[in-house]
C-alpha cells in the first residue's frame, strides 16, 4: 500500500497538491460558520432522574422547569406605583417573544424574597417553552440586543449564561488562532531548521482544522453538536499535525542523506514514519472516539470532532504532505540561516554521539535511582488529585466578572435572599392542592436543610412541582445531601428531584458509570497496537503504567491551580475551589492518545534498532537519540498549541488547555527522556518478552515498522547528496 502511495505521489504530486487546495478552499467556504449551527456545552444525561423529572414537568406545563432568563430591573422604590409601571413595561417585552410560556414578578407572586435588601430592585423570571438549547440561545440573544438599550435592566439566568458562554468561546478561539500561529512558525522554523520546512505544520494543521469544521457542519444537521468542540478541534488539529511533520520530514532528510531527494527516499520513508503515523493516527482516534460512549453532548461531540481531526490530520500528513515533500525534494530544506542549515545536514545522519545517545547512557548506567526519582516525583505531584479533587458544573461563574449574566448572579447573591432562582424542583405525580402533595410539602419542609417550600404549581391534572429553597449554595456539601434525602423519601406516587444541584449530582454520577468502559477502550487500543507492533507484553502493559503516573501528575498540578487558586494572576482567573466534572475525563482520553502517540514512535525506531542485531540498552540510545529532539519539539509545539486556550476567559477552557499542555511536557521531558530509558535498562531483555502463543500470534499479524530495502538503486549516492542538500539550501550552508 505504501508504495503504491509512494509512486502515486512521486509521479502526480501536483494533482494530489491541486485536488487538496479545491478541497480546502470548498471545505472553507461551508464550515467557516459551523459555530452558528452548534448548542451549548450540554453535560445533561437523559437518562439521570434529574433529566426525566424536568423533561416530565416541560411536557405536561408546556415550559421550562426553571427560569431561562432571570431580568433584573433597578426600578426604584418597588412598593411604588412608577416602579410597578417599570417592571411591567419589561414584562410586556419579554412576553412578546413567542418562545416565552410565562413571566413572573414580584407583583405576580406577591414573594417578597423578589425584593433586594435596599429595597430598590427587583427581577421577573422568565420562563421558555421547551425548545432546543440551540433555538433557546438564539432567544437570549434577541432579548439582550432589545434590552440592551435601557441602563435599568439587565438579563441573565442559564440561557443568557449559555450565549454568553458560546460567544465567548468563538471570540476566544479567533484570538488563539490569532495567537498561537505565529509562535508555532517561529518555533517551527527553529525545529524544522529552514523556512520552506517551517511552513509545513501551520499549513498542514490549517488543512486539517478546515476540513474538520467542514465535516462538523454536515454533522450539525444529524446530530446535536456542542460548540466547545471547536477548541478541541484546533489545539488538537495544530497539535498532531506537527507531530507528524516533524516525523515525516525527519525521516524523509535522514533516507535521503543516503538515497538522495527522489522516489526511493520517499518510499522508505512512508513505509517507516508513514506506517507509524497511521497507526499512531488510529489509536489516538480510538482514544478520542470513545467519548462518544458519554451520554452528554459536550463529551460526545469532542469525541466526534476530535476522532474527525485526529484521522484528517493523518491522512493529510500521509496524502499531501509526502506529494509536497516529493514536489519540493531538497527545497525542503531551503531558505535556512548558516547555523540551522548545518544542523539539517548533522540530524539527517544520526550517530552515537549526539546529546540524546549520551543521555541515554548516562540514564542506564543508574537506571534504578532515576527510575525511583521520576516515579516519587510524578506520585508526589499527583497527590493533590488523588486526595483532595473536587468537581463542579459549567454555569455562570465560569463567565468573566463583566459578563452581564455573572453580575446580574453576582447581585442575585448578594443582594437578594439565596437560592430562589436556583431552587430544588421534585416533581410530584400528584395534584397540587391534594393531601398528598400537601403531606409531602410539610415533610420536606421539616428537612434540617431547608429554608422555605413554595406553594405546589400544578402542572396537570396529575402532576405538580414543588419549589425547594436549601439554606446552602447550589454546589454546597449540604445542599447535596438535601437533594439525596428527600430522593430517599419513599411515597405511594413519583417523586422525581430536579434543578442544579441534583444535575450535578447525576453528572458525577453518570460520569463514574460510563468512564470505565471508556477507560478499557483507550487502554485496550493502547496495549493492542503497542503490541501488535513490537511483539511484546511486557512494553504495552508498562506504557500504560507510566502514562497512569503522567495523568495523575498533570491532574495534580491542575487542582493546585484551579481548585486551590494557585497563579490565579498570572492566568487571570478566579478560581471556583474546584475543577470542572468533564475536563479529568475528557483530559484522560486526550492525554492518553497522545502519551501513546510519542511512545509509538519512540518504541518503533528501538525496536528498528534491535531488529538490525544491537543490544536492548544500544537500541534504546540509538531510539532516543533518533526521536529525542523531534519528540520534544512535538511535544513543545503541540504544548503552545494547547496552551493557547489558557488565554480564554472561560475557567475550564483554560483547564483543557493548560492540562493538555502539561500532559505532554510531563511525557516528553520526564517519561520518555527518563523513565522509559532507565525502565527499558532495568528490564533487559524482559522489555520483549511475550507468551509463546501470543509471538506466533505477532508473527502471523504484527506491525513491522521497519523500512524494506529500496525497489532499485538510489540515483543519487550518499556522496552527492551533500552537494544536492548544499544547492537547496544556498550559499548560506557553511561546509
Amino acid at each position: 500500500m505504501f508504495e503504491k502511495l509512494a509512486n502515486l505521489q512521486h509521479s502526480h504530486g501536483r494533482v494530489v497538491l491541486a485536488v487538496a487546495v479545491v478541497g480546502a478552499a470548498v471545505a472553507g467556504v461551508f464550515g467557516s460558520s459551523v459555530s452558528k449551527y452548534m448548542s451549548p456545552f450540554g453535560a445533561n444525561d437523559p437518562a439521570t432522574q434529574s433529566v426525566q423529572a424536568t423533561n416530565r414537568f416541560q411536557a405536561a406545563s408546556g415550559r421550562q422547569i426553571e427560569p431561562g432568563v432571570v431580568a433584573l430591573v433597578n426600578s426604584g422604590a418597588v412598593s411604588s406605583a412608577p416602579a410597578r409601571q417599570r417592571v411591567d413595561a419589561v414584562a410586556a417585552r419579554l412576553r412578546t417573544e413567542p418562545a416565552v410560556a410565562s413571566v413572573v414578578s414580584y407583583y405576580t407572586a406577591h414573594n417578597p424574597a423578589m425584593v433586594s435588601s435596599n429595597g430598590d430592585s427587583t427581577y421577573l423570571l422568565v420562563y421558555f417553552k421547551p425548545l432546543s438549547d440551540r433555538r433557546l440561545q438564539e432567544v437570549a440573544k434577541g432579548m439582550v440586543a432589545r434590552l440592551q438599550s435601557d441602563p435599568n435592566v439587565k438579563l441573565g439566568g442559564i440561557t443568557v449564561a449559555n450565549a454568553e458562554i458560546n460567544a465567548q468561546v468563538s471570540h476566544d478561539l479567533e484570538h488563539a488562532e490569532l495567537l498561537v500561529f505565529p509562535l508555532i512558525f517561529l518555533l517551527s522554523l527553529l525545529f524544522f531548521r529552514s523556512l520552506v520546512a517551517a511552513i509545513l505544520p501551520p499549513l498542514l494543521g490549517g488543512l486539517a482544522i478546515v476540513f474538520t469544521f467542514f465535516a462538523l457542519r454536515i454533522a450539525t444537521n444529524f446530530v446535536d453538536l456542542s460548540v466547545f468542540a471547536l477548541n478541541l478541534t484546533t489545539g488538537l488539529g495544530l497539535g498532531l499535525a506537527i507531530d507528524y511533520s516533524l516525523f515525516m520530514v525527519s525521516r524523509y532528510r535522514e533516507e535521503s542523506a543516503t538515497l538522495g531527494f527522489g522516489l526511493s527516499a520517499l518510499r522508505r520513508t512512508l513505509h517507516s514514519a508513514g506506517r507509524t503515523i497511521l497507526f499512531s493516527a488510529l489509536t489516538v482516534a480510538g482514544a478520542v472516539a470513545s467519548l462518544m460512549i458519554f451520554p452528554q453532548s459536550f463529551l460526545y461531540s469532542m469525541g466526534i470532532a476530535g476522532a474527525l481531526v485526529v484521522l484528517l490530520a493523518g491522512m493529510l500528513a500521509l496524502v499531501v504532505l509526502p506529494a509536497l515533500l516529493a514536489v519540493l525534494g531538497p527545497r525542503v530544506n531551503a531558505l535556512a540561516p548558516k547555523r540551522l542549515a548545518r544542523a539539517v545536514d548533522r540530524e539527517a545522519r544520526p550517530d552515537q554521539g549526539g546529546f540524546w545517545y549520551r543521555l541515554a547512557q548516562f540514564i542506564m548506567h543508574r537506571p534504578g535511582r532515576i527510575a525511583v526519582s521520576c516515579a516519587v516525583v510524578l506520585i508526589a505531584l499527583g497527590i493533590p488529585f488523588m486526595t483532595g479533587v473536587k468537581f463542579i458544573s459549567v454555569d455562570t461563574n465560569q463567565l468573566p466578572p463583566g459578563a452581564t449574566a455573572n453580575v446580574v448572579n453576582a447581585s442575585l447573591e448578594h443582594d437578594f435572599k439565596p437560592n430562589l432562582t436556583a431552587p430544588v424542583n421534585v416533581v410530584v405525580g400528584a395534584p397540587a392542592g391534594s393531601a398528598s402533595i400537601r403531606a409531602l410539602a410539610a415533610t420536606v419542609a421539616q428537612l434540617p436543610d431547608v429554608a422555605a417550600v413554595a406553594p405546589a404549581q400544578s402542572a396537570s391534572a396529575g402532576l405538580s412541582l414543588l419549589s425547594v429553597s436549601p439554606k446552602d449554595s447550589t454546589y454546597s456539601a449540604t445542599n447535596q445531601r438535601l437533594v439525596r434525602t428527600i430522593r430517599a423519601l419513599h411515597e405511594p406516587f413519583y417523586v422525581g428531584v430536579a434543578g442544579q444541584t441534583a444535575a450535578d449530582i447525576d453528572l458525577e454520577y453518570s460520569l463514574g458509570v460510563h468512564l470505565p468502559a471508556v477507560a478499557a477502550i483507550v487502554v485496550g487500543a493502547t496495549v493492542l497496537v503497542l503490541f501488535l507492533m513490537m511483539g511484546s507484553i511486557v512494553l504495552p502493559i508498562k506504557a500504560v503504567l507510566m502514562n497512569v503516573l503522567s495523568l495523575s501528575a498533570m491532574f495534580g498540578i491542575l487542582v493546585l491551580i484551579f481548585q486551590d487558586g494557585n497563579l490565579e494572576g498570572l492566568l487571570d482567573f478566579h478560581s471556583l475551589g474546584a475543577l470542572n466534572a468533564t475536563q479529568p475525563v475528557l483530559l484522560f482520553v486526550i492525554a492518553f492518545g497522545l502519551a501513546t502517540d510519542y511512545g509509538v514512535f519512540l518504541l518503533s525506531r528501538i525496536k528498528e534498532a534491535r531488529d538490525t542485531g544491537s543490544s536492548n540498552n544500544e537500541a534504546v540510545a540509538i531510539g532516543l537519540e533518533r526521536t529525542g529532539r523531534i519528540v520534544t519539539a512535538a511535544a513543545v509545539l503541540f504544548a503552545v498549541a494547547m496552551a493557547a486556550f489558557a488565554s480564554s476567559q472561560i475557567v475550564f477552557v483554560k483547564e483543557l488547555g493548560l492540562g493538555a499542555a502539561l500532559a505532554v511536557l510531563i511525557d516528553a521531558s520526564v517519561i520518555r527522556a527518563l523513565l522509559v530509558p532507565s525502565l527499558m535498562a532495568l528490564l533487559g531483555d524482559v522489555n520483549w518478552w511475550a507468551p509463546a502463543p501470543l509471538r506466533r500470534l505477532h508473527q502471523r499479524i504484527g506491525l513491522s515498522d521497519s523500512a524494506p530495502p529500496p525497489a532499485r538503486p538510489p540515483r543519487t549516492s550518499a556522496a552527492a547528496t551533500a552537494p544536492a542538500l548544499a544547492a537547496a539550501v544556498g550559499p548560506s550552508v557553511d561546509r
